[in-house]
């Protein structure tokens, strides 16, 4: 009878399927929305909405392979350990897991960003290279201070405030697309009356590739495993809700946005473009509004990524697949993960940090998906022509924004592969170590 209670008061501090939808979608309702709506219009003119739908459908195959290794092994360190099955406790495993890591810090710096951003948009100081940095820095050392306090706060408020962000965006969103009237809505199935992209078709892929992360938040889920309730079946679940949710805000608030503002007016505004575009339906209570939901947005995404992207580093490090800090153990990862990202936050532009983020995500997410496929496809029961498909559509978006990126921001690029050949030289350096004292 004791060990029944035992087991019924530790599965009750486990997380419930609505707190694991809670985290996931406080870490995909951000900058990915806030932020990204202004970019993906400058390679995808009006054709936004697609771009962001699009983007859920190739999320939508990639979290095929998520769900049947978690659901099979959860743990903490989910992606880290489905990395190891598939390539080995090698460079190669511990290189990809931390182009994950990367991408999660620069998805971080991102939030700290917009908050910032936003924050600034009332006294017509969005665009400040000192402010919006400072304000950066900030939002994520209280998000940091916040996952010191302890796991049950970080569930409660990722509940709280997922809520509102849902409930304000939606008000944002219907109330956008009845000013701009409801038939915009049927722009969602044409693409008459809507801006071409500049680049035709390569255009639009490669604005897919940006949409991306908007969603790319739900992987946080697999590493929710060991402090999930029945997690063989909630996590997939979890993904599926969590996507599912994002996917209809996403397509409404692009519809008000697009509705309301011109592809050019986006553009110029592309770092706050929601806020511009509450202007015209709400006038300036419409403003005050949208910064309101983007700062709790933005600070609960960075308290539920904080907390999630720490849990990954713990298993990189628990594996010998990432350095620690010397004499210090507690709460290391979560000083490691939030110093890079305020690092990150404090010299990247938005732009730059949202590049350098999907390259490396989708470079991992290809090899994710080719891992199940020659290693572990038994092992999970997986049907092979998802992850097959899963493959197509990543190379089918991120080589037109390579080619379109290497024309428009070779120097992204640049530091892009600097920031890959520096994490396949640490991982050479730290697995080396690992190996001689071992």
């Amino acid at each position: 009878m004791k060990d029944m209670k035992d087991t019924s008061s530790k599965d009750e501090q486990k997380l419930s399927l609505v707190g694991s939808v809670a985290l996931g979608t406080g870490v995909m309702i951000g900058a990915g929305i806030f932020a990204l709506v202004g970019q993906v219009a400058e390679l995808a003119g009006g054709w936004v909405p697609w771009a962001f739908l699009a983007g859920a459908v190739v999320v939508g195959f990639s979290s095929y392979s998520y769900v049947r290794y978690s659901a099979t092994n959860p743990s903490s360190g989910g992606i880290a350990m489905l990395l190891k099955a598939a390539y080995g406790p090698g460079i190669a495993a511990g290189s990809l897991s931390l182009f994950m890591y990367v991408s999660m810090i620069m998805a971080e710096s991102l939030l700290g960003r917009t908050f910032g951003t936003y924050v600034l948009r009332p006294f017509g100081m969005q665009s400040s290279a000192l402010w919006v940095p400072i304000l950066a820095v900030l939002a994520i050392a209280a998000a940091a201070l916040v996952n010191l306090v302890g796991n049950r706060l970080v569930e409660r408020s990722a509940t709280v405030t997922a809520g509102l962000k849902i409930i304000g965006i939606a008000i944002l969103a219907i109330g956008g697309i009845f000013a701009a009237g409801v038939s915009s809505l049927g722009r969602l199935f044409t693409t008459a009356e809507r801006t071409p992209p500049d680049s035709g078709l390569l255009g639009f892929l490669a604005g897919v590739t940006l949409c991306i992360l908007a969603y790319k938040g739900f992987t946080t889920i697999t590493n929710q495993g060991a402090d999930l309730r029945d997690p063989e079946r909630n996590i997939g679940r979890s993904i599926i809700i969590s996507i599912s949710l994002c996917t209809v805000l996403y397509l409404l608030i692009t519809v008000a946005v697009t509705g309301s503002l011109t592809v050019p007016q986006i553009v110029e505004a592309r770092d706050y473009a929601l806020a511009e575009a509450a202007e015209p339906a709400f006038g300036s209570v419409g403003v005050v509004l949208t910064v309101i939901i983007a700062v709790v947005a933005t600070l609960s995404g960075l308290i539920a990524s904080l907390f999630s992207v720490s849990k990954l580093y713990d298993m990189l490090h628990d594996m010998g697949q990432a350095p620690g800090l010397p004499g210090h153990k507690a709460h290391q990862s979560l000083f490691i993960t939030a110093g890079l990202a305020i690092i990150m936050a404090a010299f990247f532009d938005l732009s730059q940090i949202a590049s350098l983020g999907a390259i490396l995500y989708l470079v991992m997410d290809i090899a994710i998906h080719w891992g199940i496929i020659r290693h572990l496809r038994e092992d999970v029961d997986a049907k092979i022509w998802v992850p097959v498909v899963a493959i197509i559509l990543d190379i089918a978006v991120l080589v037109p924004f390579l080619l379109l990126k290497a024309q428009s921001e070779a120097f992204t690029l640049v530091i892009t592969a600097t920031v890959a050949i520096i994490i396949i030289a640490t991982q050479w350096a730290v697995v080396r170590h690992h190996k001689a004292t071992h």
